[in-house]
Formats: structure tokens, sequence, C-alpha cells
């Protein structure tokens, strides 16, 4: 179905693999489209538990292709709000996919790579992994990924960095919060399994509901309405077949119906 992707399905878990090596992963109108498709796709797909984005390649993403960004500065102003508007859509249909997203991350991820990398839910990054918000360096700016960098870093360390364009080791991305972990390059897929392990024991819905619980409840203020919205949120999955199953399964010292061995 795919020209710029391939899809991997391990049992209950889809790899998204960024397939356009010689570019190293940068995207274009193509894999920008494509990518949207199958973020859709797997999030409807019931089979599908965990989500992981990687590159083929020596590089996770370098972001943009050179030669749409050159075709769309001499496009008019019409045009590149479309652009604008497929890229945004397409990183926050990964950002707001209902099952756990793992970036797994190896050499560069510049610019909207680094974009993919904090759209998803936890980032494991080899530690020669690199890290840019390079924009700048082009006369552009980092808008489309601005809201995911700015939830994964803040705003203090954007402010540095969206604007020096600075090399970021995969060190250094741990340190500010962009990624989870940083390991060594031969242990990067087996840190991503075991992170996938842990994630296929907990109950999709209540996973699913645990994502729009931190976008809901994060940076608001302390108030009557945000603990009567926690109180409704917690009162209706208790509620659920899922936690009726999740509660009998502990008290029966059984694995709850959703693990499948």
């Amino acid at each position: 179905m795919f020209t710029t992707l391939e899809i991997e399905l391990n049992g209950s878990v889809a790899t998204i693999w960024m397939n356009r090596p010689d570019f190293h992963n940068a995207f274009d109108e193509t894999l920008i489209t494509e990518l949207t498709a199958a973020c859709m796709a797997l999030d409807d797909g019931p089979a599908v538990r965990v989500v992981v984005l990687a590159g083929r390649g020596k590089s996770f993403s370098a972001g943009a292709d050179l030669n749409w960004m050159k075709r769309a500065a001499n496009n008019g102003v019409d045009e590149n709000l479309n652009d604008a508007r497929a890229l945004a859509y397409m990183l926050r249909t990964l950002a707001e996919m209902k099952k756990p997203t793992i970036a797994r991350i190896h050499g560069a991820a510049l610019g909207g790579g680094m974009g993919l990398t904090a759209a998803c839910d936890i980032a494991i990054a080899s530690s020669t992994a690199v890290f840019a918000t390079s924009e700048v360096r082009f006369g552009i700016i980092p808008s489309a990924i601005s809201p995911y960098v700015l939830r994964a870093i803040g705003a203090r360390q954007a402010s540095r960095y969206f604007q020096s364009a600075e090399r970021i080791s995969a060190e250094r991305a741990r340190d500010i919060g962009l990624v989870h972990e940083a390991v060594a390059p031969e242990q990067l897929d087996a840190q991503v399994q075991a992170i996938t392990a842990a994630l296929l024991q907990g109950g999709p819905l209540s996973q699913a509901a645990a994502k729009d619980l931190i976008r809901t409840v994060d940076r608001q203020p302390l108030n009557d309405g945000l603990f009567e919205d926690t109180a409704r949120r917690i009162a209706h999955l208790r509620a659920t077949p899922e936690a009726r199953e999740g509660i009998a399964a502990f008290l029966d010292k059984r694995q709850p119906n959703w693990i499948v061995e």
C-alpha cells in the first residue's frame, strides 16, 4: 500500500518503518500522507496494541526533504498553507493515537524528525542519535512541531534550541526530557522490546484513557472543575468490563484477558 513506509506486524505490536533511507527518511508530501494514513489504520485495528515508529537506513528522520522545501519556497501562501496543514495533521494524528506509541531513534532526528520523537508517547534513543530544531538555519521556524517539542522540553529549553539550532546529543536529549532513555546502539531494540512488553500488560481502554487524561490535566489550574473531571473519569472507568476483569484477575492471581501469551 505504501511507497515510503513499511509496516511490520509482530503479534500485537506494529512497527512503522519510514523507508526513504537514501534521503535519511526526510519527509515530503507522500511520506506525510502515508504516515497519516498508517497511524489512522493502525489505531483502528483491534489486533494492534502498541505502535513503534522507526527509520530505515542511517537516520531516524532528517526532517523535511530539501527538494520539497525548495518547491514550497516557489509556491504561493495558499499552497504552503495546505502543505503546513497536512504536516500539522500528521503530527496530531500520531500524537493523539489511542494506542501507546514508541519512537525508536537512531542517527539523525532533525527538525520534523525531532517533532516525530516528541509526538510519540515514549522515546528511546541510541546513544549515537543526534537531534536539532534546525529550521532557523533555513530561514523558517519549527512551527508544526512546536506543540510537541514544547510539551517535551518546556519553553525555557525551546528558547535556546529553537533559535540556536544547536545539535543535541542523545544524553542531553534525555536530560531535557526529549527522550526517556539513551542506550548503547546494540541495546536499542532490546530496550524498545522491554518497554513494549510492559505496555502490553496494561488494559487498552485504560491506556487510551490515561493518554486523554494527560492531555486534559496537564498545566491546568487546581480547581473544582478539574477535581470533578478527574472524579468522573475514574468513576466511569471503574464501571467498565475492562476494569472489572483487571480487578478480578488480580484477586484470582491470574493474567487479565487482554494479555496474550
